[in-house]
């Protein structure tokens, strides 16, 4: 974990990533209008977010990455904080999405986040994480948090991230050849992290692999 970010009195200075014009607005105007956070820039996806940052100037100039997670048909949260991440950038990162599934979940704090927060947090929820973030602390809505406990209480032995991302490219209808292709790996090895899935999820097929994911909500529904 890095340093704080929020050293110097004043409000904390955000930069805003969402890919919907209204959303933005809307809690531009959410966040200002508190006098502790102050939106000082915004991108409608994670590739325009990482233009952003390259300036350093104004990289330095910002405490806090607020970043949605589905931004289409541009670069993804998830992807944009592993770029982050991959080029130096430690600026914290709260995400702010309305999924909280364990793939969304782990895929976020495994690239790097510091923060979960569902976008039905109260307006007081918003501003604390925010806050909290730029201290260098976590910030969790409950039903992560919650989500996150179950992980860890759960006797079935627990998926890897990149077991989640294959379980949810099975959601998704796709064969083994574009499963490997998208991953960079090899299709044996597909079939290899299949065979693990299947074992710990009790299962023998890719559509019951997919109920039990869905049921349990380890995936989102499509």
């Amino acid at each position: 974990m890095t340093a704080p970010h929020q050293d110097a009195p004043g409000p904390i200075k955000v930069l805003l990533v969402d890919d919907h014009r209204v959303v933005r607005a809307g809690l531009t105007a959410i966040l200002n209008e508190s006098g502790r956070v102050e939106v000082v820039a915004e991108a409608a996806d994670g590739g325009a977010a990482l233009e952003l940052l390259r300036d350093q100037d104004r990289r330095e100039s910002l405490d806090v990455v607020l970043m949605d997670l589905q931004m289409a048909p541009g670069l993804d949260g998830v992807s944009a904080i592993k770029a982050m991440r991959e080029a130096g950038v430690d600026l914290p990162v709260l995400v702010l999405t309305t999924y909280e599934t364990d793939a969304d979940i782990v895929a976020a704090m495994s690239a790097g986040a510091q923060g979960y927060l569902l976008k039905d947090a109260t307006d007081a929820e918003l501003i604390g994480a925010v806050e909290r973030v730029a201290q260098g602390r976590r910030a969790l809505s409950p039903q992560v948090a919650d989500r996150l406990v179950d992980r860890l209480s759960d006797p079935l032995p627990q998926l890897s991230p990149r077991e989640l991302e294959i379980l949810e490219a099975l959601a998704k209808g796709k064969t083994n050849r574009e499963i490997a292709q998208e991953a960079f790996v090899s299709e044996a090895t597909v079939k290899t992290h299949l065979v693990h899935i299947y074992s710990k999820l009790g299962v023998d097929s890719r559509t019951s692999a997919v109920a039990v994911a869905l049921e349990k909500r380890l995936i989102r529904s499509r």
